[in-house]
């Protein structure tokens, strides 16, 4: 499944997030026993950084390739860049969610929220805003608000969210990223131009389930369930009505 998901985008990721109500321990032993628990499941995630704000565990990029974990303040974050498969990206972030509770003292109550997030780049030049707006909204109500044909597409970043369960303890969100690709001053960088952005369209689809939980035995069957969710969506609804249009607008532009 996930080999199909990186033939349609230039980078395909899976990164999860369990987000905490109190701060994590940063003690130095505390995080490097972590850390070595983790580099024993994937010996190649061995390079150790810091950053502001966050420690990280990281593997060398191969083949466009890596798997990372990190540590903010309040979250305990993974993710898998590429994975041959999806079964092999959910270990990384299983393996996290067994481990964490006990080497960073997590408890039922701290649990804020887990959140698995599929992302989809889609590399693009030109002025990302119109092509979102020409794939998603130009035939639409909303779209033939705007005059397209005078005005210039500066801010379309499509966010939704929607619940899942009457209780609204599982929350989906949809969200369309772009990136500037022109001056301050309103004037278009060339693609080829030195210092241009070289930043992609992405198109995240992201899985919430709200604390507390019962148990922190929970949260790989959490991360099951959230993941059997995400795939359905992904094929049912991202890739066909999101991702294909996008890819379009895009293909269309470079004729």
């Amino acid at each position: 499944m996930a080999t199909s998901f990186n033939a349609l985008c230039s980078d395909f990721y899976i990164n999860q997030k369990l987000a905490l109500k109190m701060d994590l321990p940063t003690g130095r032993e505390t995080v490097l026993d972590l850390f070595d628990r983790v580099r024993k499941f994937r010996p190649g995630m061995n390079r150790f950084r810091r950053f502001e704000g966050e420690l990280a565990l990281e593997s060398a990029p191969r083949d466009g390739q890596y798997d990372w974990v990190a540590l903010r303040q309040t979250a305990a974050r993974c993710g898998t860049v590429n994975p041959d498969g999806l079964a092999e990206a959910y270990q990384l972030h299983r393996l996290l969610l067994e481990i964490a509770p006990s080497y960073l003292s997590i408890s039922p109550l701290d649990v804020d929220y887990l959140e698995l997030m599929f992302g989809f780049d889609l590399e693009a030049s030109g002025n990302h805003d119109d092509i979102v707006f020409d794939a998603l909204f130009a035939e639409t109500p909303l779209g033939r608000v705007i005059d397209s044909d005078r005005l210039i597409a500066l801010d379309v970043q499509p966010f939704f969210t929607f619940a899942l369960d009457p209780e609204r303890k599982v929350q989906v969100n949809f969200e369309v990223k772009t990136r500037a690709t022109e001056t301050e001053g309103g004037e278009e960088i060339p693609p080829s131009s030195e210092g241009a952005p070289d930043e992609p369209i992405s198109v995240f689809l992201s899985l919430r389930r709200l604390g507390p939980i019962e148990s922190v035995e929970e949260l790989p069957r959490i991360l099951e369930a959230l993941a059997s969710a995400a795939e359905e969506i992904a094929n049912e609804r991202v890739i066909p009505h999101l991702i294909m249009p996008i890819n379009k607008a895009i293909s269309s532009r470079s004729r």
